[in-house]
């Protein structure tokens, strides 16, 4: 099959579907790859570029389409290019079916096939091809990094001999891919980073990111909110009054917001209002990655930097991904070249439009002449079901004394207990045990004691955890085999040399093995 890539047409558009690197997988798969001349140039790559990778460079769009059975883009068609399409070709690129039902119509009168990446259903086999999360990944860490072009201070805070700066603070609002990639780059940068979702089941992720994940007083509990998909559902009245209050108190002590949430299918929900804009200090930023969807923010304008009356900077460019253009293009390629590959089971260049496989007929919105479009339910749930993580509850000062009364009179029955089964074993030994018994316990009780405290306390930063505790047990038998070896019975002294070599290759090996991996992390 000949695979053509046309120059994006989308105003300030830099994207390109296919790459160098991308085209030399699909050729293995004995496709042919054209793209239209003037390609890949806001992504970086020349004509020149893509001709060296056997590519054909093609004149015009219109020469493109009439020569390619599979025509790859990055935006959605134009009319014109749709009428460019035929019952023998395949399109793949976004569509957003939802927001475009004419054009959806117009596809499907042409008879055409068309796979939308925006609807790659979020299933672990999709991974590969889940072009809105590479796209919202890059979308994220961009976002972060306009907050500090137009933000006026440092993100991290620093003790200088000039005065003490405070580090900025950072709410992210939706913990999904680009909410995700967000906090990691605000945390990185030494922001105190905040992050909300309404999805109970985000809270350890970003917990586990270094960031403080906001949960609200509801009285129906962290709302779950993760609908079929993977994405996230709409909210109900009285859970977005609750998060619309919360978000109020947080307004005045955030500098910079970065919203990203979105349901599928609709507009953008309006989550940080004119007076929480109203509330916060002259200078802070508002980043609203939901722009090109009508925006979380009721002052967001499409593609605008907007200041407010009281000096906030708003901002709501629907191109973070295009900023990012080599970048961007590498990582939709890689997905276009995974859609593909499953397109082409017999790796002989044909395509198999299989509508009985789930990510395939998921991301199918017009076959044979048919819209396919809402598709059903996969047969594999995206996310597993979870309870709801509910806010740790603040126990008052009298609580708190009781609980820890009641935990050392616990701890103290235990160790009582502990040390009277101790005290009648002791008896028991002494009693029957032979008179070398108690010697060999001795050294068998330091070299535990002795060969745990030595081992276990040497930093991880020099020994991963997992080497820690295994190394810590072969220091206990390296002890004692050593002082076992000074033993009058000729067993004992072979048997005391074979536990100290086997301790020793075991040790010397897990440090090998922990410098490998550490020599993985340095800089060269």
């Amino acid at each position: 099959m000949k695979i053509g890539a046309p120059r994006e047409l989308w105003p300030g558009e830099a994207r390109v579907a296919l790459t160098p690197e991308s085209v030399q997988q699909l050729q293995k798969l004995g496709h042919e790859c054209l793209v239209e001349t003037g390609a890949g140039l806001g992504a970086g790559i020349s004509d020149d570029a893509y001709r060296a990778a056997g590519v054909s460079v093609v004149a015009d769009g219109a020469a493109l389409f009439a020569a390619s059975n599979v025509i790859v883009k990055v935006r959605p068609p134009t009319g014109d290019e749709v009428a460019r399409l035929s019952d023998d070709k395949t399109l793949i690129s976004f569509f957003y079916p939802a927001q475009n039902p004419e054009l959806l119509d117009q596809a499907r009168a042409t008879g055409a096939n068309v796979i939308a990446m925006d609807m790659v259903p979020r299933i672990s086999r999709a991974q590969k091809m889940d072009a809105l999360s590479s796209m919202a990944n890059i979308a994220g860490y961009r976002a972060v990094i306009e907050a500090g072009n137009n933000f006026g201070r440092f993100f991290t805070g620093q003790v200088t001999a000039a005065g003490k700066v405070p580090p900025a603070r950072v709410l992210v609002i939706g913990a999904g891919v680009a909410g995700l990639a967000a906090t990691g780059v605000a945390v990185s940068l030494g922001a105190q980073t905040y992050a909300f979702d309404v999805r109970p089941e985000v809270a350890e992720q970003i917990e586990s990111m270094g960031a403080a994940f906001v949960y609200l007083d509801f009285a129906g509990g962290q709302q779950d909110g993760a609908a079929t998909g993977g994405y996230a559902a709409p909210s109900s009245p009285e859970f977005r009054e609750t998060q619309l209050a919360k978000f109020r108190e947080l307004a005045p002590q955030m500098d910079i917001v970065i919203t990203t949430a979105l349901i599928p299918g609709r507009d953008a929900p309006k989550l940080w209002l004119a007076d929480m804009v109203a509330a916060m200090k002259p200078g802070s930023v508002v980043i609203d990655l939901a722009a090109e969807r009508g925006g979380n923010c009721d002052l967001t304008v499409a593609d605008q930097r907007v200041v407010s009356d009281n000096g906030v900077v708003i901002i709501g460019y629907t191109d973070f991904p295009s900023r990012m253009a080599a970048q961007s293009s590498t990582l939709y390629a890689n997905n276009i070249r995974h859609m593909l590959a499953d397109l082409t089971p017999g790796k002989d260049g044909v395509i198999v439009h299989n509508m009985e496989d789930d990510v395939i007929r998921g991301a199918t919105v017009a076959f044979d002449g048919a819209i396919t479009f809402p598709p059903p339910p996969p047969k594999v749930a995206a996310i597993a079901a979870q309870k709801p993580r509910e806010k740790p509850k603040e126990l008052a000062p009298a609580e708190k004394r009781a609980q820890e009364t009641a935990t050392f009179k616990a701890q103290a029955r235990s160790q009582v207990a502990l040390l009277a089964i101790g005290t009648v074993l002791m008896l028991v030994v002494g009693a029957y045990a032979p008179s070398t018994f108690m010697s060999h316990f001795i050294v068998f009780v330091l070299a535990c004691f002795v060969g745990f405290q030595v081992i276990w306390n040497v930093s991880h930063s020099l020994h991963t955890p997992l080497m820690a505790v295994t190394n810590a047990i072969s220091g206990i038998v390296l002890l004692g085999a050593l002082l076992q070896t000074g033993s009058q019975s000729g067993l004992v002294k072979v048997l005391a040399a074979i536990s100290v070599l086997i301790a020793t290759v075991n040790i010397v090996g897990g440090f090998l093995v922990t410098r490998r991996m550490l020599a993985m992390f340095q800089k060269s």
